[in-house]
């Protein structure tokens, strides 16, 4: 479960990515609009949830920079 925790925690910081849990599952949303992805998986799976939190953090759903036009 200390996994979920720290989900929980990358999660809270970023604005793009919703965390729901509900009944031994957790749904992960990460985008906004119609890109949105959905990754289902269980509460207790600390394999996949940290996973999950490198790719939030370093991989495939790390939050792009904005790009400000100076």
């Amino acid at each position: 479960m200390k996994q979920l925790g720290n989900l929980a925690m990358v999660c809270a910081r970023r604005p793009d990515v919703l965390l729901q849990i509900q009944g031994g599952a957790v749904c992960l949303h990460v985008g906004i609009g119609p890109q949105r992805e959905s990754i289902p998986l269980d509460w207790d799976d600390d394999e996949k949830i940290t996973v999950l939190v490198r790719e939030l953090n370093f991989g495939r759903y790390q939050k792009k920079e904005e790009k400000t036009h100076d």
